[in-house]
């Protein structure tokens, strides 16, 4: 009789179990269902692209700053849908599974963010901070749904003097840069970026067009692309330096009026220093190893080496140098690891810089024995970054160890 009644007892429980089980299952599909972001992968990835703009998160399910982020990424989504009008896609890229796609787009961490906007063959790398209302301003900045501003159109034939920026297209474009040091923005009109600098691009033409040395354009991307793909634009706004039809640097600093009249004068002086000139050291007064593009091969050769690519003007390397000389001396003394520079301004070091993908400053990459790991995305404080860097030795002599 016992044993009876303890059998109808553990049948019960486990009907009960399989009931309660049924229902989570159920609502966790309805909460699937529900979800306003769209999962991509490496079979629908190219066919859904074209269809709209695109934001999307290239994760890791194991990455726990992914799992932070999923429940933003899920109410920006639903924000988009309902405040956007669904003209932009709020999507997600499982890597572990897209593989080769992840790949193909450079994914060298997690979780990887980047706009795609239609028509446009090059994504946009998002680097801001990961809360709703920063990732909501960066779409509608990208989308140019913030205030329009009117770029002023000059006409390149005209004998008045310049007010502006010159407008260029295909018909003056080559005309034009044929000689001489030039200035040139490629933007769309859409751009929110692009708008923002419109008034500051025009005062830059007032306020060097008097010394009739340099000549300061734009170029509307919307309407004269096999030109801006010829110059290799991949993102808005590129500012180029052309001089005598070649380019020859990209302006990646700050965009206001000052630092960019800085860089015109530096053009001007032609800085003829070459980086190959400079070798590997590390001086008592830092212990960064500056490397350049003649020995950069050999510098990240063996062990890990934790790289800083720059440009002395840019003001966000500035303020991390310090923090840069103090997580070398952290690393002075083991084995194995360096702490290493790049000025992506100086001689061979540009195309280096092209080489290696930087696309910002500063940029910061992880090499072991000789192979780019991951692009270090995290906070520029001392610890966090120290902690990025043994986080990989401690992962390498485990497995070593093996």
């Amino acid at each position: 009789m016992y044993f009876q009644t303890s059998f109808r007892d553990m049948q019960c429980s486990i009907f009960i179990a399989i009931i309660l089980l049924m229902k989570w299952v159920s609502g966790n599909e309805a909460n699937s269902d529900t979800s306003q972001v769209v999962k991509l992968d490496g079979d629908t990835f190219q066919a859904e692209l074209p269809k709209s703009h695109h934001f999307v998160m290239f994760f890791a399910p194991w990455c726990g700053h992914c799992e932070r982020l999923k429940p933003t990424w899920a109410e920006l989504a639903t924000t988009v849908k309902s405040k956007l009008n669904e003209e932009v896609k709020i999507a997600e890229v499982d890597c572990t599974t897209a593989t080769s796609l992840c790949s193909q787009q450079d994914v060298t961490g997690y979780p990887t963010l980047k706009f795609f906007t239609k028509g446009v063959a090059e994504s946009q790398r998002y680097r801001g901070p990961r809360d709703l209302p920063s990732l909501l301003t960066f779409i509608k900045e990208t989308l140019g749904l913030a205030e329009s501003i009117n770029e002023n159109v000059v006409d390149t034939k005209s004998d008045e003097p310049v007010k502006g920026a010159l407008d260029l297209s295909e018909d003056n474009f080559h005309l034009h840069v044929a000689s001489g040091d030039h200035f040139v923005k490629f933007f769309a009109p859409w751009c929110g970026h692009c708008q923002k600098m419109a008034g500051t691009w025009d005062n830059l033409a007032q306020s060097v067009g008097q010394e009739n040395s340099v000549t300061i354009g734009k170029v509307d991307c919307t309407q004269f692309r096999d030109l801006c793909n010829e110059f290799e634009v991949k993102g808005y706004p590129t500012l180029l330096w052309i001089k005598d039809g070649k380019k020859v640097e990209k302006y990646q600093g700050s965009r206001t009026h000052e630092d960019l009249k800085s860089f015109i004068e530096r053009m001007k002086k032609g800085n003829t220093e070459t980086a190959d000139a400079k070798t590997a050291t590390v001086t008592s007064s830092s212990p960064v190893v500056q490397l350049v593009g003649s020995n950069f091969e050999n510098g990240i050769a063996s062990g890990v080496t934790f790289v800083k690519f720059y440009a002395p003007w840019c003001g966000h390397c500035k303020r991390m140098s310090p923090t840069w000389d103090e997580l070398g001396t952290k690393f002075v003394g083991k084995t194995g690891v360096k702490i290493a520079k790049v000025d992506c301004t100086e001689g061979s070091n540009r195309q280096l810089c092209a080489d290696q993908k930087v696309n910002g400053f500063p940029t910061m990459f992880l090499y072991s024995n000789g192979e780019k790991v991951e692009e270090y995305d995290g906070n520029r404080s001392l610890d966090d970054m120290f902690s990025f860097v043994a986080k990989l030795m401690n992962d390498k002599q485990a497995k070593d160890e093996l």
